[in-house]
């Protein structure tokens, strides 16, 4: 047996090699059949290839509303000292805006519509109060003297208006801000005869006979405060310019007249005649002459025109000056 198992023994051992050699040939045939079944990627860059975790987000702890929070007591100028948008966790105001088809308004938390629009919750009646008391140290008493309007009146007569406006726009600047109006009363200013109806005749429209104002309305410049200084110089100089005299107005006759004046008319010389009829020869001083109230009647019919109060007063002073008796009807 010894002797059998001598012979047999390398038969075996090369029977056992090309058994492995056969399975080991076998299964690369098989590996490289599936590697020619699946595509193939194109690596340009060999990168490393690590295993990348996913980051995982926390929700943070949000406080509650600042509103719950607030004393009754509150100092409102500490919660909102300055203007800014509308945050719903500092009002402590169930405050709605917005429309919906069908149920209420969206309430005050992530609403846009409060964010969108200008808030004056900074100029509460008590911060307006603290404002105040804190300029008060920079102010100046008030000037005695100008207690009432009245007596403002006689110092300052110029009245200028302007206008700001406040709105919700790209621009703070709204172009009918420059505009400013200027207006003063005629008995103001200090006139005669002549200054005064040149100086209405430069002003035109502008002068309103009912109120007795001047106003002069400037809006040419693109700032206020050069229509301000524009309106002050267009007054300043209708004002100087009616006291100067051209040469030619020496010459003007009657018929040249802008407006009846009984002083330089004819009707003073018949009126005066009528008046002394059937007198001797006096001096001037002794001659009769007409009443202030029928100068003026006459001027105002003449230069007005005829109604029925120019008329009747008109009638009532020639029964006065002529002392003709009997009541006027």
């Amino acid at each position: 047996m010894a002797a059998v198992t001598r012979l047999l023994r390398p038969n075996l051992r090369d029977k056992n090699k090309e058994f492995v050699s056969r399975s080991i040939t076998s299964k690369l045939t098989r590996e490289e059949s599936e590697q020619e079944d699946e595509f193939r990627v194109l690596n340009l860059r060999s990168a490393q290839q690590r295993d990348v975790k996913k980051r995982q987000y926390k929700k943070a702890d949000v406080p509650p509303p600042r509103t719950h929070k607030m004393a009754t007591d509150q100092d409102w100028t500490a919660v909102w000292p300055a203007p800014r948008s509308f945050h719903p966790a500092s009002v402590p105001l169930p405050i709605r805006q917005g429309y919906v088809e069908k149920g209420s308004a969206p309430s005050k938390f992530a609403n846009a519509e409060l964010m969108k629009i200008p808030n004056f919750l900074h100029l509460t009646p008590p911060a307006i109060k603290q404002q105040c008391e804190a300029l008060k140290k920079f102010c100046n008493p008030w000037p005695k003297g100008l207690e009432t309007a009245e007596k403002w009146k006689n110092y300052f007569p110029i009245d200028v208006v302007s206008t700001d406006y406040c709105q919700a726009l790209p621009t703070i600047r709204n172009p009918e801000a420059r505009r400013v109006e200027l207006s003063i009363k005629l008995t103001d200013l200090k006139f005669d005869a002549h200054a005064k109806d040149k100086f209405l005749r430069l002003v035109g429209e502008r002068y309103n006979r009912e109120t007795g104002l001047v106003t002069i309305v400037a809006d040419r410049c693109p700032l206020r405060k050069q229509n301000y200084d524009h309106a002050m110089y267009l007054l300043t100089a209708c004002y100087h310019e009616s006291f100067t005299t051209e040469p030619w107005e020496a010459t003007k006759s009657e018929a040249d007249m802008e407006y009846y004046h009984y002083d330089r008319n004819k009707s003073k010389e018949s009126v005066e005649a009528i008046l002394n009829w059937g007198k001797t020869s006096a001096t001037e001083n002794e001659k009769l002459k007409a009443t202030n109230g029928f100068i003026s009647s006459l001027e105002q019919l003449i230069n007005e025109g005829e109604n029925e109060y120019n008329l009747n007063k008109y009638k009532e002073e020639v029964i006065k000056m002529l002392n003709i008796g009997g009541k006027v009807k």
